[in-house]
């Protein structure tokens, strides 16, 4: 094996043959889609870390087929490494292997290396009497049974997670156990969305940072040939948002609309699962969401960042918070979207973390405008989570404050302590009359929670523009009615930021709604003329002290 520095990338589409979608050998040439990934992978490599990549993917956009190129020249220039390639079908896997072993067939001779065949999947470059590569491309079907948990890759490509098998989860941390922690490996996992379920859950966590994989996405809008000829037809008002948010062109259009019709059945919902324009819309499910799904994509399609993120510092002394302070953070716990205003009421909503949830959330809301002007949410520290509760209800004019007292009551009793005692009364409506209680706080019920969610449903229908917050309307998508009636998130699932808007604005009644204006007195500056003139005729109306 002669070593020399290859640039990987003209390598690969000068020497590496694929297979066209009319049956024609052709040359790989990368797509936008396919150098997006490229790049992600270049760079990944570069700064000599695991590369660890999980990829939320419309259809035909060929991102297997750059991996399987990838891996394939990696392996083929290498001593010791092992590929693994696991698909969630047969055909898949027979698909991908032929794909591998076409790209070996076409490279030139003088380029490949030895080889000998096994009856798995497996092609293997080495020489018969063990003296060449000792490495291997193998591909197989994730439903086998201890699938790939005896080998150790050097590269593993995890194709069409979501389509796995039920046990995907118990399949995939088994293979991951196969890969060494080291640079110049890498573990690509990359699917199209198939609902809320174990690939959703790993998306969301790389999203948020809380696993070292790193997101892509590629809508179909960045792929330049997903576009037709515009015969003049007029835009839904659909169409006309889309085209003014992503900047698309009428032919793009022409060809979203050529595709729901012809190859998405005429539904809409289903060409965004295939072909999505955003990842939230990638993973809408047949399920019955309470929520309007349209209106909430459409908003978070049009949010803006917030205008600051962080939280609050505060000294606490003789067991009071005695002072307080904004102070702004990369990974604060608190978003503000709109800022407090003078005389303005406003609203703190609040949820505490109950069973299968590890959040403390809390919302602010203006009571003139409804507007969502700032969220909290904290995890596993119900002490900070009311601590900051107490300032951020200061900070926004001393809000009413309303906190879920089903799991916990220490929010509640804490912030009465520490002589926060505007909070919410707790009301018992039987439709007769409605009675005042004595208790602080929110209770959520079988008969609450109800009103609540109606509450929202109609407020996201009326004026969704008013929830300002990505995380409060992904959950809402989440949010569907299941089999048994009861109107519930999908499994795995939380809805503790939508509860916590909730809760504010079912407790506004007990807030003012009025803003409060400060008299401020006027001060007059007399003109110089007024010096010794008796006549004040021409001076207008001054109303002031009169000094000799």
């Amino acid at each position: 094996m002669i070593k020399m520095n290859i640039n990987r990338k003209k390598f690969i589409e000068k020497f590496i043959k694929i297979k066209s979608k009319n049956g024609d050998i052709i040359n790989l040439q990368l797509n936008h889609g396919q150098e997006k990934l490229y790049n992600l992978i270049k760079n990944e490599a570069q700064k000599n870390k695991p590369i660890r990549i999980i990829i939320l993917k419309p259809r035909q956009i060929g991102f297997s087929t750059l991996i399987e190129a990838l891996n394939f020249t990696n392996t083929m220039f290498r001593f010791n490494t092992n590929t693994g390639i696991i698909t969630h079908s047969d055909e898949a896997t027979n698909n991908l292997y032929n794909m591998t072993k076409l790209m070996y067939e076409k490279m030139p001779k003088e380029l490949r290396p030895e080889t000998k065949y096994s009856n798995a999947k497996e092609l293997v470059f080495d020489k018969e009497d063990g003296t060449g590569l000792k490495s291997s491309i193998k591909c197989m079907t994730a439903g086998s049974k201890g699938v790939g948990r005896s080998s150790t890759f050097t590269n593993l490509h995890i194709s069409e997670l979501a389509f796995w098998p039920k046990n995907k989860k118990e399949i995939l941390n088994g293979l991951l156990q196969t890969v060494p922690d080291l640079p110049n490996t890498s573990v690509i996992i990359e699917s199209t969305a198939n609902g809320f379920d174990f690939f959703k859950e790993l998306w969301d966590k790389s999203v948020k940072g809380e696993n070292d994989f790193i997101p892509l996405f590629v809508g179909w809008n960045e792929m330049l040939e997903y576009q037709m000829k515009y015969d003049g037809f007029e835009l839904t008002e659909e169409e006309k948002l889309l085209k003014s948010v992503y900047n698309l062109t009428n032919e793009q259009l022409s060809w979203r609309r050529y595709t729901i019709k012809n190859k998405c059945g005429n539904d809409v919902n289903q060409f965004k699962q295939e072909y999505p324009i955003c990842a939230e819309e990638a993973f809408l499910t047949t399920g019955s969401c309470i929520f309007d799904r349209e209106k909430i994509l459409s908003r978070i399609n049009c949010l803006k960042h917030p205008i600051k993120i962080g939280d609050f510092s505060y000294i606490y002394e003789n067991e009071k918070i005695v002072s307080y302070e904004w102070i702004n953070k990369q990974n604060g716990c608190i978003k503000i979207y709109e800022d407090v205003s003078d005389g303005y009421p406003y609203v703190l909503g609040g949820d505490t973390a109950g069973i299968g949830s590890d959040s403390y959330c809390g919302d602010v809301i203006n009571n003139v405008t409804s507007n969502q002007c700032a969220t909290l949410e904290i995890l596993n520290d119900e002490i900070e989570y009311t601590r900051q509760m107490y300032c951020l209800g200061k900070y926004y004019n001393d809000a009413l404050i309303s906190i879920e007292n089903n799991y916990s009551t220490y929010p509640t009793k804490e912030l009465y302590r520490l002589d926060y005692t505007k909070q919410y009364i707790r009301v018992i409506d039987n439709s007769i009359n409605v009675k005042i209680q004595d208790k602080l706080g929110w209770w959520t019920s079988i008969s609450t929670r109800p009103v609540l969610l109606g509450y929202l449903v109609k407020f996201v229908q009326e004026e969704i523009n008013k929830i300002n917050d990505k995380e409060t309307l992904l959950q809402m998508l989440t949010l569907v009615k299941k089999k048994n009636g009861k109107k519930e998130a999908e499994d795995g699932y939380h809805d503790d930021r939508v509860i916590s808007l909730g809760i504010a604005h079912q407790s506004r009644d007990q807030q003012i709604y009025i803003v409060e204006t400060k008299s401020k007195e006027k001060t007059i500056t007399w003109p110089s003329e007024l010096e010794n003139d008796d006549d004040f005729s021409n001076y207008g109306d001054y109303d002031g002290i009169m000094e000799w």
